[in-house]
């Protein structure tokens, strides 16, 4: 089953950042992963919600997205991030990719 780190982020030393930037994304390939949202703009549609920068990453399963978080392949690129930014990070489970549901011109009729 799919797994996602969903990612808000507040940089504040952007030099520093740019460097994360370069290291990090060796690192999710090495466990599988890959970057679904990686910053643009967003737009709430409900609430006040208005992150600053905003990634979204697929990972085959929990296990390999735990891996990555805790690998040492990360490890310098995650001390860059916490030196340069405030991040709030989520774990959690996607939808067996199997699950069956109706889809409608490529879109799930799965509502939020």
């Amino acid at each position: 089953m799919p797994a996602y780190v969903v990612v808000e982020i507040a940089v504040h030393d952007v030099q520093t950042y740019e460097r994360y930037r370069q290291l990090a994304p060796p690192s999710i390939a090495r466990y599988g992963g890959r970057y679904l949202v990686r910053g643009g703009a967003t737009e709430a549609l409900e609430g006040t919600w208005q992150p600053p920068r905003f990634v979204i990453l697929e990972f085959p399963n929990v296990e390999q997205a735990r891996s990555w978080w805790s690998s040492p392949e990360y490890a310098a690129a995650k001390a860059l991030r916490h030196a340069s930014a405030h991040t709030m990070m989520l774990l959690m489970d996607g939808l067996p990719r199997d699950e069956g549901l109706p889809v409608v011109a490529g879109v799930s009729t799965l509502a939020p």
